[in-house]
């Protein structure tokens, strides 16, 4: 699995860059992201790898309450330590956190919880954390189709997903960020989605076979009418974000011999076409280059077919270290932005030392929070699995 580390040490590096580049090399940013917009670069390569890994390790499992298990032992403690970090640094002073505006704490806390804050309408404690909504969505979704023993079709579903995102935009049909949010209100569909995804997820990993389909079928209804209905981005992107991680599902299915390369083939260029085709007709925005976009998503595509390409190659041992580092590298460093913009300010002109210094200090940092949170956490999981 070294290429797949490797590929997140890529993408770990790049939205890093794209994030720091507001505070330390605004000039280059400004220059840079009409044509090449590096955050949805490092996303799409992101969730490219998550869709080939989270399916594996379910089916390797083979069991859906070892699944949840071990997703919430990798993601949860880094996640508390760096939503705990960012809030003492707002307490001491040195640091800004995102204003709730008319959300209450225990609405914003609670939807945090459940890791789909972005998708019920709620600020992001810390900005990166909107792509984990899309991740908790997925392993919704990868749950329900492994219920009803439709896991194999990942193909079908990232053809199905990108077709009716390019369809609803060349449609036409658009739908205010939030919609769910602003036609129930934010914290009555906070307290709904959170009771549907405890039970679905309790229900999933129960031993009765009709409790599991109960439980799998609701936790993927519920994640698609987020997705759909209540995302902040367009709906044609969330759609294709979504997409996008199926496909890498389907590369992974290719290579386990459970489809052939030529279906797998097939359907990235039909999910490629229809997202392209999709920012195309969206057109640009005020916060949106569709080139940048295009491009963006086609070098991701080709950075992560290059990597399965040259996958049983040596590979760096630096960038597979930086790929085992990458969710420490991806949760810490928008808390040590965020202390340095309250202390020394976002720079008038680009520098490349100060760049060059917040890597310098964000790498060690990274690997103590691998260290002494992820991989302790990641010891929890495998002990309360054993004991289930």
């Amino acid at each position: 699995m070294g290429w797949l580390d490797a590929l997140r040490g890529i993408a770990a590096l790049v939205v890093v860059f794209d994030h720091s580049s507001y505070a330390y090399l605004a000039d280059v940013r400004k220059g840079l992201v009409p044509e090449f917009n590096t955050s949805r670069y490092g996303i799409m390569l992101f969730f490219l790898v998550s869709g080939y890994i989270i399916p594996a390790s379910l089916e390797r499992r083979n069991c859906i309450r070892t699944f949840w298990i071990g997703r919430l032992c990798r993601i949860y403690p880094l996640l508390v330590a760096a939503v705990g970090a960012i809030l003492a640094a707002h307490f001491l002073g040195v640091a800004e956190i995102r204003d709730f505006h008319t959300q209450g704490a225990a609405t914003v806390a609670v939807a945090h919880l459940t890791l789909l804050q972005e998708l019920l309408g709620t600020t992001n404690l810390l900005l990166v954390l909107w792509t984990l909504s899309y991740e908790m969505a997925f392993y919704l979704l990868v749950v329900a189709l492994f219920t009803v023993r439709l896991h194999q079709r990942s193909a079908a579903f990232a053809i199905g997903l990108a077709a009716l995102a390019a369809l609803s935009v060349m449609a036409g049909v658009t739908l205010p960020a939030s919609y769910l949010s602003a036609l129930i209100g934010t914290g009555p569909l906070v307290a709904l989605a959170s009771i549907t995804m405890v039970i679905a997820i309790c229900c999933a990993s129960a031993k009765l076979p009709a409790l599991r389909v109960f439980g799998g079928v609701s936790g993927g209804v519920l994640a698609l009418v987020l997705v759909i209905f209540n995302s902040t981005v367009p709906v044609w992107e969330s759609l294709v974000i979504t997409a996008v991680m199926f496909l890498g599902t389907t590369v992974y299915r290719a290579e386990n011999g459970q489809r052939s390369w030529r279906y797998a083939v097939s359907a990235f260029v039909v999910v490629g076409a229809c997202a392209v085709a999709s920012a195309y007709a969206y057109g640009d925005g005020a916060q949106f280059t569709r080139r940048g976009w295009i491009m963006a998503f086609l070098l991701a595509v080709l950075t992560f077919g290059t990597g399965l390409a040259v996958r049983r190659q040596l590979h760096p041992r630096w960038l597979i270290g930086l790929g085992t580092l990458s969710y420490s590298l991806y949760l810490v460093h928008p808390v040590l932005l965020a202390v340095s913009n309250g202390t020394i300010g976002r720079q008038r002109q680009d520098s490349f030392i100060l760049e060059a210094a917040f890597c310098t200090v964000l790498l060690p940092l990274s690997v103590l929070t691998y260290r002494h949170i992820e991989v302790p956490g990641q010891g929890w999981g495998r002990r309360w699995t054993r004991r289930t």
